[in-house]
């Protein structure tokens, strides 16, 4: 491809003014429906924003449906979310009657089991989603069941945690890596080998960050005691005042200098996992900025605040538009080589994804 084409591996072909029939009749369905037509709705989101992004010579195109969800989200409810609301009940009961240590060890348990069901969740999402998504009539997906990918997932959370939290940048790296590397796309295996050392400075910026700040609070509060230097001591009322002001002034600085620094750090992050992901002889990049992300965020907040909530149905479409907007694709796709994918697809859709609430990106 020459550079000009490589510029313009993706492209979506659409704007939000075509998409906001679809979005405004989900939503009206959803409400109607009581929320179950929300599998559906997703579904008819999802064929509109494959079906208008273009890879190459070809659009993407969707064929999961929300039976598939609907099915997925029931299992997920019955095989997993009723025995742990039994659980905890037995959990409160075990502390009642004074048998603490043995809720504790339980609860526990149970902790290290959501964690590991969390990490199939993710794992699974993933392998649904390329399953489900075709390019010139060829899938992807993965043979393995995801089940080794959760323990992974179990161990590498709590290591990462270690060392009081400096370990993570590893632990989210090495899991994008192993997911990856479990995955294909018709014949071809993708190939992860992000590093961790480009994201760890970003990282331990945001590490920091907490710490600066309860520093700086610190200082104001014994400013806000002493009355500030040279001056006389404040009267218990302007004590009061002063207090109060400082302690909601840096709530909210808090709160919107670590989501700056979340935002700052997140970019290098996927810079970096994008720029090591190749298929065949496509190697990809992710040319998103910490300003395109802060434009991303504090846009779709803006949007959800100011429309009063109804503007998060908006949300997915900006998300899905910002990672093909900045994605670029290199190398070569030999078309005579390609075959359908030979892995299994699964049957049902993300249960487990939407019962943990998390993402499979």
């Amino acid at each position: 491809m020459t550079t000009d084409q490589q510029q313009e591996a993706f492209e979506f072909t659409s704007d939000w003014k075509q998409f906001a029939p679809i979005a405004f009749t989900n939503l009206l369905l959803c409400i109607v429906t009581l929320g179950i037509y929300t599998f559906w709705a997703r579904t008819r989101e999802r064929r509109y924003l494959w079906s208008n992004t273009r890879f190459i010579d070809d659009r993407l195109e969707w064929t999961g449906t929300g039976l598939e969800l609907l099915i997925g989200y029931v299992l997920a409810i019955i095989l997993f979310g009723v025995p742990v609301a039994a659980l905890q009940f037995g959990l409160q009961s075990l502390a009642i009657r004074g048998y603490g240590a043995a809720a504790a060890g339980i609860g526990i348990a149970l902790y290290f089991a959501l964690l590991y069901m969390v990490g199939i969740a993710i794992f699974r999402a993933l392998r649904y989603r390329l399953s489900r998504s075709y390019w010139r009539g060829i899938r992807g997906g993965s043979d393995s069941q995801g089940f080794g990918f959760g323990f992974s997932y179990l161990w590498r959370t709590i290591v990462g945690a270690f060392a009081f939290g400096l370990l993570v940048p590893w632990s989210m790296v090495s899991l994008w890596n192993q997911r990856w590397n479990a995955m294909s796309f018709g014949p071809m295996p993708f190939e992860s080998n992000a590093r961790v050392a480009p994201v760890f400075a970003r990282y331990l910026l945001f590490y920091l960050t907490p710490i600066i700040m309860l520093v700086l609070f610190g200082v104001l509060a014994f400013l806000g005691f002493a009355g500030g230097i040279g001056q006389m001591a404040p009267t218990p009322q302007q004590l009061q005042q002063n207090v109060i002001f400082i302690a909601v002034g840096t709530y909210l600085l808090f709160f919107v200098v670590f989501g700056l620094i979340a935002l700052v750090f997140y970019s290098a992050y996927f810079r970096e996992v994008i720029s090591q992901l190749t298929l065949g002889d496509l190697s990809f990049e992710f040319t998103a900025t910490s300003w395109d992300w802060f434009k991303l965020v504090f846009g779709s907040l803006l949007l959800v605040v100011f429309t009063l909530g109804i503007g998060q149905i908006f949300v997915g479409y900006r998300n899905w538009t910002f990672f093909i907007r900045h994605m670029r694709a290199y190398g070569e796709v030999r078309i005579d080589t390609l075959t359908q994918s030979a892995t299994r697809e699964p049957g049902q859709g993300e249960g487990l994804l939407d019962a943990f609430d998390v993402g499979a990106f």
